[in-house]
């Protein structure tokens, strides 16, 4: 199982002989290492649990202790691993789909043609003001809003997956990935990577 914590730095564009241009994200896969393992026997499945690293602490009293941006967990095989060992970008290679997930970015308060897509009503016959209104929102009875309701309300800043995204170069020398297509989230945020 591949995966790593990475910051998305934004997005570019680059050049391939067969391809042509390939609208790209760079994201920066820093120093990650293993925090703790996880076994079937003693917590009920396997799992990895990784950090990314941020920086070293600078007070005397807790120079061992390292602070971290994120820590996640993988679930998975555990396979010749150990608590303070380094993940880094040498396990994936050019042409790997991975899926990457992290909170997309936040558009406020929004009403329901862009947040649901919802058509409007139409533009003539007494419509003048409610072209984008949300239109009846329920009966006689119950005499409430039913809840889950698809209304205006605030959209995005919520957890969101890309799937199949391709990895087109890796710079080594920098630890970052070139993944093909959008990946969600402002420029800054951490996401998290897996190999499909």
């Amino acid at each position: 199982m591949k995966f790593i914590l990475g910051k998305k730095l934004g997005m570019s564009t680059i050049y391939d002989e067969k391809k042509g241009a390939l609208n790209v994200t760079l994201v920066e896969c820093g120093p990650n290492v293993i925090t703790q393992l996880r076994s079937s026997e003693k917590d009920g499945c396997e799992a990895v649990q990784i950090g990314l690293r941020k920086r070293k602490a600078q007070s005397a009293k807790r120079k061992a202790k390292e602070i971290f941006f994120k820590i996640k967990e993988f679930r998975g095989e555990i396979k010749d691993l150990k608590i303070g060992d380094a993940v880094d970008i040498n396990q994936f290679q050019v042409g790997d789909k991975v899926k990457v997930s992290g909170i997309s970015k936040g558009k406020g308060f929004q009403g329901v043609v862009k947040r649901h897509g919802f058509k409007g009503s139409s533009h003539s016959h007494g419509h003048k003001h409610d072209w984008r209104a949300p239109g009846s929102i329920g009966s006689s009875f119950p005499e409430h809003v039913v809840k889950g309701k698809k209304m205006a309300g605030r959209m995005g800043g919520v957890r969101a997956s890309v799937k199949n995204l391709e990895i087109v170069e890796i710079d080594k020398e920098n630890n970052i990935l070139f993944l093909r297509g959008a990946v969600p989230g402002v420029k800054g945020r951490i996401v998290e990577i897996v190999g499909i």
